[in-house]
Parts: C-alpha cells; sequence; structure tokens
C-alpha cells in the first residue's frame, strides 16, 4: 500500500464529504488535521476524534504539516484557495479532492499550481441529502464506487495513492477514468438523475400528496432534498455534457410517452424488459 499510516492528512473543507473522509481515516489510524471556515466545525470533529486538531486560519505551519491534502470545497472555492494558498504547500505535497465535476476544471488547477505539487483528481459517488460536519458518516462508503481521473500531468506514485484512499475509505470498488469521459458519465448517472428528481417535485403543485404516496415516489425523488448551491454550480460547470443527456432522456420519453398514445404495448412490454434487464446491473 502506497498511503502508509506515516503520512499526515490535512482536509479543507469540514462539510459532510470532508468531515466522513476525516472519520474513515481517523479510525483507520491515520494522522487528520483539517482547516475549515468555521470554529464550531473544528470543535465537533475534535469531539468526535475525528481529526487529532483543526484551524480556521490557513497558515504556513500548518499548510506544510501535510504530505496528502484532501480538498472537500466547492469547484469556485477551491480554485481561489490555490491562488492565494498554494505557496504554503511543501514541495512533494499531493492534493486530490471530492468535486462532482473535472474537465476544465481539472485543466485549470492543474495549470495554475506549483511544479513540484501534484494534483489527483477523485471523487467518492456517494452522499447524503444534508450537509455539515455533524452529519458526517464513514458508512456513505461502504458499497460505494470511487472514481479516480488522472491526466498526463500525474504520477503512478500519485495515481496509487489516490487508488488506496478509494481502498482505505471503505469503497466497494476503485475506478479509473479520463476527465472527459468522467464528466459525460457523472452528467448521466448523477446529475440527470438530480434534475429528474427536482422537477419531479415542482411539477405538481396539489397538496397533500405525501398521504396518498407510496415508496415508488419516495425512492425516485430522495435526491430532490438538494444542496442548491453546490449543485447548482455543478450543472453550470458541467452544461454541455448534462444538456445533451438531458436531450437523449426526452427523446427516450418521448419515445414512451408515443408509445402510451398509440397503445403499441408489444413496445412498451420490450422497453420495459430491457430497463429491468439493465437494472439488474445496478444491484450491490
Amino acid at each position: 500500500m502506497t498511503l502508509n499510516r506515516d503520512k499526515n492528512i490535512l482536509i479543507i473543507g469540514l462539510g459532510l464529504l470532508g468531515g466522513s473522509y476525516a472519520m474513515a481515516l481517523s479510525r483507520k489510524d491515520y494522522r487528520v488535521r483539517a482547516i475549515s471556515k468555521t470554529q464550531q466545525s473544528i470543535d465537533y470533529a475534535l469531539q468526535k476524534g475525528m481529526i487529532e486538531s483543526g484551524t480556521t486560519e490557513v497558515t504556513k505551519e500548518f499548510v506544510e504539516w501535510a504530505d496528502i491534502v484532501i480538498f472537500g470545497l466547492y469547484p469556485h472555492i477551491f480554485k481561489d484557495w490555490i491562488a492565494d494558498y498554494q505557496q504554503f504547500f511543501k514541495p512533494g505535497t499531493i492534493i486530490t479532492d471530492v468535486t462532482g465535476i473535472k474537465g476544465d476544471f481539472v485543466r485549470t488547477i492543474q495549470g495554475m499550481l506549483r511544479e513540484d505539487v501534484e494534483y489527483i483528481p477523485a471523487h467518492p459517488m456517494c452522499g447524503k441529502e444534508v450537509s455539515g460536519v455533524e452529519n458526517a458518516d464513514d458508512k456513505i462508503f461502504t458499497g460505494a464506487n470511487y472514481l479516480v481521473t488522472p491526466t498526463e500531468k500525474n504520477t503512478q506514485e500519485a495515481i496509487e495513492i489516490c487508488r488506496d484512499l478509494g481502498w482505505i475509505l471503505g469503497c466497494y470498488r476503485v475506478a479509473e477514468l479520463d476527465i472527459d469521459k468522467h464528466d459525460e458519465i457523472i452528467g448521466f448517472v448523477s446529475q440527470l438523475t438530480h434534475c429528474i428528481a427536482i422537477t419531479l417535485m415542482t411539477c405538481n403543485e396539489k397538496e397533500h400528496l405525501e398521504k396518498y404516496t407510496g415508496d415508488s415516489f419516495r425512492d425516485l425523488t430522495r435526491i430532490a432534498r438538494i444542496n442548491d448551491v453546490m449543485w447548482s454550480e455543478l450543472f453550470i460547470d458541467n452544461k454541455a455534457a448534462l444538456l445533451e443527456q438531458m436531450k437523449e432522456f426526452r427523446e427516450q420519453f418521448e419515445k414512451l410517452e408515443t408509445m402510451i398514445e398509440t397503445e403499441d404495448v408489444d413496445a412498451m412490454r420490450a422497453m420495459m424488459r430491457r430497463s429491468t434487464q439493465r437494472r439488474k446491473l445496478f444491484d450491490k
């Protein structure tokens, strides 16, 4: 294993994912510290044993302690942080992230980063419909996919460290893919699904629907409880890929609409059988 316990790990941003990383790594006896926006988040993480120390101030002493830095920030804040504070990294530092988009975002970060610091992008496919370190839970990694998205700027050592991180967190599968392919796939399996859930919850304003619904509606709209600040930024940053996926979804939905309108039961049942077969592939 490349990510040995002698590596010092700094988490920047103690939100839901940052806190969950801290919890998982501390349980595995890694030395974990954190920088976060509020003292309340630091105090909570200290009280729960997620970190050994933390601060709300970005100082050279605190940053240069780290061998590995994990960013749990919104994309635009991540960029600003690198611009303002990257001089505090010690040479040889490896940084990674939890950011849900890659593509041009990764190119920007790698383009502005010092030559002696390496950014290896990654993305755990997990989360909750709540935010904040007080909702952190290392169990979210159990059964989750962990995506590593290296570029030509990455060394094999950094890639292996990042892959190790996914296994240490407790993820079920660690996969590698190109940053542009990542955004195309995420546009479908994550962002489109959130768009559908949002639309379902806002297309019918009849009152008291919660009194009549069943589990199918609740399951389908679970992710409609959404962090509007984060997801609106992710949608815009991945606009081209997401709009393409929305177009393909609309075309398929219209096919089903036509089948119902024309009472084409054979075509409808064929589509349902295909849906059933493909859904089996996603069972954990």
